[in-house]
């Protein structure tokens, strides 16, 4: 059987990667985090003193600085999923924190970087085989893929969802404070210049506001068997 190309985008926390994975598990496709990504290039711009005390990017410091920053996917043999690298240190903690999600947007309104960051994600799903999420897969990365989904939920839905993954991490979480964050994000991802947060024409609409874990995995997973059954 031919492997197609999965593209899944969507607003923030609505649960693109957790459908992604599994379905990717599921098929036996490879997963690809690009959120995990940008986080990534966040990450490190906090490390390395690139943010101003009002929250803007010394701009020319990260594009002097791009070459230097390498990201991977590595399988964790506990959890089956792929853990984040940067530079070949685990983050994949570390990104997740509400002080990355307060400046991840910003950074990737940048066009350098999403340049840099999409021209690893092409590489990487070169042949099919591959489920990838973020913010603009359908659109820009893979305008060619085969199935395109575009999930969305309400912002106080997403919102708690976030705030209980924090603290089932042990991590602490303020829920007025990642609602205002996840408001915020899907403002600036929406209307930034470079690759704006849209739904492509070809793409399928899923608001999983009301929907379980399962029931989103169920729906995603009937929706690529119908893609591929003639493949």
């Amino acid at each position: 059987m031919k492997k197609i190309t999965i593209a899944i985008d969507g607003h923030s926390s609505c649960g693109k990667s957790t459908m992604a994975k599994d379905l990717a598990r599921r098929v036996g496709y490879i997963y690809v985090d690009t959120g995990a990504m940008y986080r990534s290039v966040t990450l490190y711009a906090l490390r390395h003193g690139l943010f101003r005390e009002d929250g803007t990017i010394l701009e020319e410091q990260l594009r002097e600085q791009m070459a230097d920053i390498r990201i991977s996917f590595q399988l964790n043999p506990e959890t089956g999923r792929p853990d984040t690298y940067l530079n070949g240190e685990c983050v994949e903690q570390q990104i997740r924190s509400l002080e990355v999600s307060n400046h991840v947007s910003p950074i990737a309104a940048i066009g350098f970087v999403r340049e840099a960051m999409v021209a690893q994600q092409q590489q990487m799903g070169q042949g099919g085989g591959i489920v990838m999420d973020g913010r603009d897969i359908g659109t820009v990365v893979f305008p060619d893929a085969e199935l395109k989904v575009f999930v969305t939920a309400s912002a106080e839905v997403r919102a708690q969802r976030r705030y209980d993954e924090l603290q089932q991490k042990g991590m602490p979480a303020d829920y007025a404070d990642i609602l205002h964050n996840v408001q915020e994000r899907d403002y600036i991802d929406s209307h930034r210049e470079v690759s704006p947060l849209r739904q492509a024409d070809d793409a399928l609409l899923l608001d999983n506001s009301h929907m379980t874990i399962a029931e989103q995995n169920e729906w995603l997973m009937q929706k690529f068997e119908e893609r591929t059954k003639d493949l």
